[in-house]
C-alpha cells in the first residue's frame, strides 16, 4: 500500500491512542463489575451507603473507576477519531 491512501497509517506508532482505549475500557469495566457485585452479591446501598464492609469497598472502586475509566476511554476514542480523521487528509 502507498503512504498516501487513506487508513494506510492510522497514526504514529506509538502514540498511545491504543493503551488510552485498553486501559480506559479496562477501569471501566473494573468499576462496572464492582457496581454489579455491589448490587447483587454484597448487599446493596441505600441513600446511607452500602450495608457491608465489602459493599463499602465495591462502592469505592466503582466511584474511583467508573469516571477515571470513562475519561480515559472518551480520550482515547478522541485521539482515535483525530488519527483517523489525518490519516484520511494525507
Amino acid at each position: 500500500m502507498a503512504a498516501s491512501e487513506p487508513n494506510s497509517n492510522p497514526g504514529p506508532r506509538g502514540d498511545g491512542t491504543l493503551q488510552l482505549l485498553q486501559w480506559g475500557a479496562s477501569i471501566l469495566g473494573a468499576g462496572l463489575v464492582a457496581v454489579a457485585l455491589l448490587e447483587t452479591v454484597l448487599g446493596g446501598f441505600s441513600p446511607t451507603g452500602a450495608s457491608t464492609n465489602t459493599g463499602w469497598f465495591a462502592l469505592i472502586v466503582a466511584l474511583m473507576c467508573i469516571p477515571f475509566g470513562g475519561l480515559l476511554l472518551t480520550l482515547g476514542v478522541a485521539k482515535w477519531l483525530r488519527n483517523r480523521a489525518i490519516s484520511r487528509q494525507g
